[in-house]
């Protein structure tokens, strides 16, 4: 989860790649293109819930050792809806081109890594180091 911008989907690209590598099955789904699937593009609040429930609803789907959502779950209450098993905060941005997007996003309190600088390749390392060794 982060601002748009901060480099959610290279990191998640770089973070299939590592556990491909260390013989993992790994779904990846991508909010612009879950929306795009569902043709909704509504960014309002209540657009925004709706979106992490389906996140969720999908992501319980899938039958692989991992599943990456990327997405910017800017609210406390989405979070809530998607109770990932592990949260990647990308705090690489104090705020983001969308002006809608920075009024509304509320700093996780709770997250398990945070990254905060944009090098995917040295953060998916870390990433999955810790995951594998705390799985």
């Amino acid at each position: 989860m982060g601002l748009p911008g901060t480099g959610k989907t290279f990191l998640s690209e770089q973070l299939v790649r590592i556990l491909v590598k260390n013989d993992k099955t790994v779904t990846w789904f991508n909010a612009d293109i879950v929306r795009q699937q569902y043709n909704d593009w509504d960014f309002s609040e209540d657009g925004r819930i709706r979106q992490s429930i389906r996140m969720k609803e999908i992501a319980d789907t899938a039958s692989t050792d991992f599943v990456i959502c990327d997405f910017v779950c800017p609210l406390p209450v989405m979070r809530d809806n998607f109770k990932a098993d592990w949260t990647i905060w990308v705090d690489t941005l104090q705020e983001s081109r969308y002006a809608d997007t920075n009024k509304l996003f509320v700093k996780p309190d709770i997250y398990d890594i945070r990254v905060i600088e944009q090098d995917a390749d040295k953060w998916a390392e870390i990433i999955v180091q810790s995951i594998l060794n705390n799985s």
